[in-house]
């Protein structure tokens, strides 16, 4: 089974090579799921393209079984637009569609369990969770956190998604529900997560919650107090277009 994940990536030199090299060395121990890495460069700054071309290229040569593509974009046009050219360019025998952020909060043994998880899946969507519980390790700033809990809040009662944290950087679709809705998604930013959540469940498929490691590494793009109040405008609007498509 292959699974094609985009990696979107902004002016990450310092952060995505690692990650990558990290990452590589744990596909290694996964049979049963063949993945597709499309590290989506989302018109950075020269330098720090170069930097994510000639990583993913080295992470290619390294790999047995599985696979990684350099996907450039001419422009930055937001983490949603180059996810979606990643889906665009994704291979046509991919049984699952994900994204992965390519910051590293996500630690590569935890990527890896996920898609192990997809051989044999009774579900059609896959959203990592960063909740705090015995046995998981979460490394998160306490004000990020209760930003993070007042927007879950937020989303389950506008959407009703039954998530617990429903914007990890972690995802995974069952590719004959999310091909068919790409020609349909209009989200730009940070919300296309739910998006695709909101439009697959209500088009009647299962979405599983799985609790994962993560560990915050600072310098994140979502400047909260601006971006959190347009996520929260961002939300009813996201609603209404739903509540007209059905």
């Amino acid at each position: 089974m292959k699974v094609s994940i985009a990696i979107p990536a902004y002016n990450e030199a310092p952060r995505l090579p690692r990650f990558l090299t990290a990452l590589g060395e744990q596909l290694g121990a996964l049979k049963a799921v063949k993945a597709e890495l499309l590290v989506v460069d989302d018109g950075s700054r020269p330098d720090d393209h170069e930097v994510h071309r000639r990583a993913t290229e080295e992470l290619a040569g390294r790999l047995r079984g599985h696979s990684a593509r350099f996907v450039p974009s001419p422009r930055n046009q937001g983490k949603a637009a180059a996810i979606r050219l990643g889906w665009s360019e994704a291979a046509a025998d991919a049984e699952w569609l994900g994204f992965l952020d390519a910051d590293g909060a996500v630690p590569p043994h935890e990527v890896v369990r996920l898609l192990a998880a997809l051989d044999g899946a009774d579900f059609d969507a896959l959203a990592s969770s960063r909740v705090r519980m015995a046995g998981k390790t979460i490394v998160r700033s306490e004000f990020r956190h209760w930003q993070g809990r007042i927007f879950a809040t937020l989303t389950e009662l506008t959407l009703g998604l039954g998530l617990y944290d429903p914007q990890c950087g972690y995802k995974l679709f069952r590719a004959s529900y999310l091909r068919p809705l790409l020609g349909e998604l209009r989200e730009t930013g940070w919300m296309l997560d739910l998006e695709v959540l909101a439009m697959i469940a209500r088009a009647g498929g299962r979405v599983r919650e799985e609790p994962i490691d993560w560990a915050e590494t600072g310098d994140s793009k979502v400047r909260f107090g601006i971006d959190a109040a347009s996520m929260a405008a961002a939300l009813f609007a996201l609603r209404r277009r739903l509540d007209q498509r059905t």
